[in-house]
């Protein structure tokens, strides 16, 4: 494991920053993981705003179908250390193709689910897989654009989680009537074409690759020299993820069972598409300079 994310290479972003653009396979990475984000919040939200039609399917309360998205939120930080560990072995951009693979694979397998343990275990499964592409991505793209550009670029990835929720909510008021909860998750394996990009168009980070024959630093050694700021870091991510899966989680089946509204207006509601349509790149814009 490395000590920290490792600089990109001067000659690489010397070049980018002489030729006042930046290098292919720098976009490559952006975009690679930009969509991989994208994605893999479009598969996870999806479940979210058919959580009522798969418990009326199955004949269980709603509260019993919310396991399957608490085991999701609950394997994340175990999928993220496992394939962070994996990355940092064997590189970036294959660990990326793998983790997209597998929960595109998981999302195809929970659309045939014939029961509710079966769908549960394979959505733990999936939160797994979901973990690992963060972990995976940001690291990709930081050790690959130029330094000046990384807050910036950090803003717009996050973004992506976004953007990935809007893309949930249209595609459920437009398809949900005609396919399903099960077509949907049909639909969330479509990610899986992004690993044929990622292959062919994405480099290995010139910071992995310089990287490579230099001692690495076991987990647990850089924890003990670190453990302030990652303790910093954990109890911060838990606060976000706390104040955003607590409400907006509910709030599609919130609307569809307190309110009566239909899949297609719960969809539009201006909660869940218009609002996530205008905020999603401010915060990523404003607070850029700050933080670089």
């Amino acid at each position: 494991m490395h000590h920290s994310v490792t600089p990109t290479d001067p000659a690489v972003a010397q070049s980018a920053t002489a030729a006042g653009s930046w290098t292919p396979a720098q976009r490559s990475a952006v975009i690679a993981s930009f969509l991989g984000w994208v994605f893999d919040a479009f598969d996870f939200f999806v479940m979210v705003f058919a959580l009522h039609a798969v418990a009326a399917e199955f004949g269980r309360p709603i509260t019993s179908v919310t396991v399957a998205i608490v085991l999701t939120l609950a394997m994340r930080p175990i999928g993220a250390f496992v394939f962070g560990r994996t990355a940092d072995r064997y590189g970036r951009r294959p660990t990326l193709v793998v983790v997209i693979v597998l929960y595109s694979l998981f999302e195809l397998v929970s659309a045939f689910s014939p029961n509710l343990v079966f769908l549960i275990c394979v959505r733990a499964l999936f939160g797994m897989a979901m973990g690992g592409v963060w972990g995976v991505g940001a690291p990709l793209t930081m050790e690959t654009i130029p330094p000046s550009a990384r807050g910036i670029v950090s803003g717009l990835l996050q973004a992506g989680y976004l953007m990935g929720y809007l893309t949930a909510a249209l595609v459920y008021a437009l398809l949900f009537p005609l396919v399903g909860w099960r077509g949907l998750l049909v639909l969330g394996a479509v990610p899986a074409l992004l690993s044929i990009y990622v292959m062919r168009s994405v480099e290995e980070s010139t910071g992995w690759t310089a990287a490579q024959g230099t001692k690495r630093m076991r987990a647990v050694a850089v924890l003990k020299a670190h453990w302030g700021l990652a303790i910093y870091a954990i109890l911060l991510m838990t606060a976000f993820n706390f104040f955003s899966h607590s409400t907006q989680d509910l709030y599609p089946t919130f609307l569809e069972v307190e309110h009566g509204f239909s899949p297609g207006t719960a969809g539009r509601h201006h909660r869940c598409h218009l609002q996530y349509w205008r905020d999603p790149f401010r915060p990523g814009m404003l607070f850029r300079r700050p933080s670089q």
